[in-house]
């Protein structure tokens, strides 16, 4: 069983920062690309940030500079740190992952279940 578990999120005032992190645990062989997407009331999910196995990032064009997403490889973690925060920023943010499982063969696309960011202005 592989669970992904975000932590970090909560209430902050537009200007201010937070951190999420994003823990992959279970029958894991591996991991490779990793990212962050958000979903704002009405709206659908989208692409906050993706980052691959050696480190390679890609930021939406509404993050970039203000966000960073990195990975931990021997922790099996993956973090986003969110700078000089606006409103827009609101929404419930899901880390996701492609994790291979210590069976032979198998793998998939796995997602946590939601932390919540709301910057007030």
């Amino acid at each position: 069983q592989v669970q992904l578990v975000e932590s970090g999120g909560g209430l902050v005032q537009a200007g201010g920062s937070l951190r999420l992190s994003c823990a992959a645990s279970g029958s894991i062989f591996d991991i490779g690309a990793m990212g962050w997407y958000r979903q704002a009331p009405g709206k659908q999910r989208e692409l906050v940030a993706t980052i691959t196995k050696i480190g390679s990032a890609n930021y939406a064009d509404s993050v970039k500079g203000r966000f960073t997403i990195s990975r931990d490889n021997a922790k099996n973690t993956m973090y986003l740190q969110m700078n000089n925060l606006i409103p827009k920023d609101t929404a419930v943010y899901y880390c996701n992952a492609f994790i291979y499982g210590v069976v032979a063969g198998s793998g998939g696309d796995y997602w946590g279940q939601g932390t919540q960011v709301t910057v007030s202005s």
